[in-house]
């Protein structure tokens, strides 16, 4: 049976807030039309360039970043590596301007209105986030490319077929959940073992290492950026940031230099329930208030759900002994193992999903990834994924005023202990007596979300997006 491939660097990537399907996925779209552009005569031959945003991308676009997205992109910025800081001065000055450069070569005319259009009655039959690039050459020819933005980063390009290359042939292919446990039945290895022996398909151990490790240094500058980092987030809901004034209190004047200190003071001030639950909601907080704010994140399964797996993560290794290297590496390998069946099975994108398709997905890929590192079988982890989803399941996607702020920066809290209470349960549990599967309850994922309203689909037209009105004012 045919298999997709998917590695572990494609569930998580590093980019830039506040969201995967809105803002770092159009980016990437962007880039790949400058690729082409350079293949249909280059950078030099472009005339003018229209952006054409659809449906959720449209009706969202605004307060998801998705319009400086795409500039950045057609700028040529690369979203893991380009200052942040710098943003939105080169915004700015392509606003007062109107001029846009090309790959930061060719000066051309960008608006809103003109060039940047925003059709919000208009939704392509492929997937709700889809835009269009119309690209003028200066011979007068003209060309364009449709892309659509279908979660957690990922891009399809329409009428593009995936290439033999882009179909890596994998030692363990795995669909489903059932085939997963299928090879870890008949091999004896661990789900990180199987994982790791996939990606060994695309580059060698230490490689996929130093990546991971890569990975988690990022999470962990974004928690403690988030923790000491105070002040109003943009958009105009102003909201105000809490994981500050959280750590603040929790540390209660313990002094520190830098982040391994700080992870030291929070280990030395005990092991109290609420100490505890307090520290797994700070760290949730910190990350999605700093993808609120264009800050760096990763992906995990998707920006909006960014503080989910970072939080659990972040449990584990100061509160429960997972202090080495190995089992960090671990830890991730196991949680885009099963982020990937989701994928697969059934979405990760909000806009086609709601919410479950994030923060609940992303609460299952900390579950089961907690319980393996925590001694839990192959059984029990893909149990407490299990469980994680099936108690978010129909979680609408309703932002207020189209921002990854309420409520879902929030949720990252709820999804994160959700995540721990899930594999507290797995571990305790006996999964041969469970009457759901792992893939049953992503079935049920995918069936509720088709039959969801679209308006609780990340379009700001139902729930808490319109009983909650709100004047948004530029920050």
């Amino acid at each position: 049976m045919p298999h997709e491939s998917i590695s572990v660097f494609d569930m998580f990537k590093i980019g830039v807030g506040p969201s995967s399907s809105h803002t770092l996925g159009p980016w990437r779209a962007a880039l790949r039309c400058l690729q082409s552009i350079h293949e249909q005569g280059g950078i030099e031959s472009v005339q003018e360039i229209q952006v054409l945003l659809y449906g959720s991308l449209a009706k969202t676009g605004k307060g998801h970043g998705t319009d400086v997205a795409i500039m950045m992109g057609l700028m040529g910025e690369d979203p893991v590596t380009t200052p942040i800081e710098e943003m939105s001065s080169k915004i700015d000055q392509i606003k007062h301007s109107g001029v846009l450069y090309l790959q930061n070569i060719k000066p051309i005319s960008f608006s809103e209105g003109k060039e940047l259009q925003f059709l919000y009655s208009e939704t392509l039959p492929y997937h709700p986030n889809g835009l269009s690039f119309l690209v003028t050459m200066e011979d007068g020819s003209s060309w364009s490319e449709t892309y659509y933005s279908v979660g957690g980063g990922f891009v399809e390009k329409e009428g593009e077929v995936k290439s033999s290359q882009q179909q890596v042939s994998l030692t363990f292919p795995i669909n489903h959940a059932e085939d997963l446990l299928h090879w870890c039945r008949k091999t004896g290895l661990a789900i990180h073992e199987i994982v790791l022996e996939n990606e060994l398909c695309w580059r060698n151990e230490s490689e996929t290492k130093k990546g991971i490790m890569h990975i988690w240094h990022t999470m962990e500058q974004c928690i403690y950026r988030g923790c000491h980092t105070e002040g109003v987030l943009p958009g105009g809901l102003q909201v105000r940031r809490r994981a500050f004034d959280l750590n603040k209190r929790l540390l209660k004047g313990v002094s520190y230099q830098h982040v391994e200190e700080w992870k030291e003071a929070i280990r030395l001030g005990g092991s109290d329930f609420k100490y505890i639950l307090d520290w797994v909601s700070c760290f949730a907080l910190a990350v999605n208030e700093e993808n609120a704010s264009f800050g760096r994140v990763v992906t995990a399964p998707t920006n909006g759900a960014a503080g989910v797996i970072p939080a659990v993560l972040m449990y584990f290794h100061i509160f429960c002994g997972g202090k080495s290297d190995d089992q960090l590496f671990k830890f991730l390998l196991v949680a885009a193992e099963i982020g990937s069946i989701f994928k697969k099975g059934a979405t990760i994108s909000a806009a086609m999903g709601g919410c479950q398709a994030e923060i609940g997905v992303s609460s299952a890929m900390a579950a089961a990834a907690l319980s393996e590192s925590l001694g839990g079988t192959q059984k029990q982890a893909m149990m407490a994924a299990e469980i994680a989803m099936e108690h978010h399941l129909g979680l609408t996607c309703d932002p207020i005023g189209g921002l990854v702020q309420i409520p879902c920066i929030e949720r990252n809290t709820m999804g994160a202990i959700k995540a721990i209470t899930a594999s507290q349960l797995a571990m305790q549990g006996t999964p041969d007596f469970a009457l759901v599967s792992l893939d049953k309850v992503i079935a049920t994922m995918w069936n509720t979300a088709q039959d969801m309203n679209s308006k609780y689909k990340e379009t700001a037209d139902g729930g808490l997006a319109v009983l909650v009105p709100v004047g948004l004012s530029e920050c």
